[in-house]
């Protein structure tokens, strides 16, 4: 169990939503656009980012409403002590500003990565191998903050020096060297440590990857590419040494925001975003799967899965559900009807999703 007790409250279409008496694992079940998806959204709101939409605050607020929502829940640690009560949202004062409490004193987004390893997957998800490489980055992010919450430090300090130096770069006067050399050390030491994360769990989901039979689904081999130098020293006098060129182009070109993740399919040795779609979606839950498993030790885990199971043959479906049992993560789908979950159902909580309301069967 991790989740329980859960509220939405002017979220989305949900203006006031409990889910009480969670399972190891949730079926949310409803019509296209009745709300399901919603659920699971405000419920990727206890990791630290913006959501599995990536959605601005001003959307996620219901209309009609004061132009704030608030999404909270108790988190069984798993320890036998008492739920920790978990909260976030906006207020009407300040809609544009996420809140976050953990049992009621005010904490931040990124310190929620400490309390819960969150993974997802949704239909959106599917480009993720076509996509831009800045969404696989965003994506390896994604992952190796569920494994260590400190990641997301790492990510946002480098981001705000990586800001900071673009702006310098772009200045018409020739900015005291002095400058550069206190930016390029913050860059340097969080960009490290960032790249050295995602190094890391790539290198971990790899061997668990590389554990597991290539069918039902897909195996896939993953790359990490740099881009720049990992170590601290050598991307600070890279960084450095490249002044003048990054000047001449505007914009920083070395450093981890220039890594790429390279996903190949096992056995056919094809680049991902040459496969078939079935093969790709294949590649995803191979890849979740085993990120679910690495993460859910040591910190409750928390699994979103928005619309798999409807598009596996049932071969892969029963694989997919073999899985999840075996895994230590408390599970959340969506389907809009049960015949697809008739495997787990008597394991399972199940809730009709309608209009933004819910009703337990």
């Amino acid at each position: 169990m991790a989740l329980d007790r859960i509220t939405l409250s002017s979220f989305r279409n949900h203006a006031g939503t409990r889910l009480d008496g969670t399972a190891r694992f949730n079926l949310l079940v409803g019509e296209n656009g009745a709300g399901k998806t919603n659920v699971l959204e405000a419920l990727s709101l206890f990791a630290p980012g913006r959501g599995l939409r990536r959605a601005a605050l001003a959307e996620m607020a219901g209309q009609g409403g004061a132009g704030n929502f608030a999404v909270s829940a108790a988190l069984d640690a798993g320890d036998g002590g008492d739920p920790v009560m978990l909260g976030t949202g906006t207020t009407p004062e300040r809609p544009g500003r996420r809140l976050v409490q953990v049992n009621g004193a005010e904490a931040s987004a990124i310190g929620l990565g400490e309390w819960l390893a969150i993974s997802w997957l949704t239909p959106a998800m599917d480009r993720l191998f076509t996509d831009s490489t800045s969404a696989r980055r965003r994506y390896l992010d994604r992952l190796a903050v569920a494994l260590d919450p400190g990641h997301a430090r790492h990510a946002s300090r480098y981001e705000a020096a990586l800001r900071e130096r673009n702006r310098l770069l772009g200045e018409d006067f020739e900015p005291d060297p002095a400058w550069f050399d206190s930016i390029e050390a913050q860059m340097a030491l969080a960009g490290a440590a960032l790249a050295q994360g995602r190094a890391a769990l790539v290198t971990k989901l790899s061997a668990r990857l590389d554990e597991l039979p290539p069918q039902p689904f897909a195996r896939p081999t993953l790359t990490y590419r740099p881009g720049g130098p990992v170590e601290e020293q050598a991307l600070r006098q890279e960084l450095a040494r490249q002044r003048r060129r990054d000047r001449a182009a505007g914009r920083t070109l070395t450093g981890p925001h220039r890594d790429e993740l390279e996903v190949v399919m096992a056995g056919k040795e094809v680049p991902a975003a040459q496969c078939s779609t079935g093969e790709q979606k294949a590649m995803l839950i191979a890849i979740t799967l085993a990120h679910a498993e690495l993460a859910a030790g040591g910190r409750p885990g928390l699994l979103l899965l928005d619309e798999v199971a409807a598009h596996l043959d049932p071969v892969r479906r029963a694989a997919l559900f073999v899985r999840l049992r075996e895994g230590g993560s408390q599970v959340w789908l969506t389907g809009t009807e049960r015949a697809p979950f008739a495997e787990i159902e008597g394991q399972a909580a199940i809730w009709r999703v309608d209009g933004g309301s819910v009703e337990r069967l």
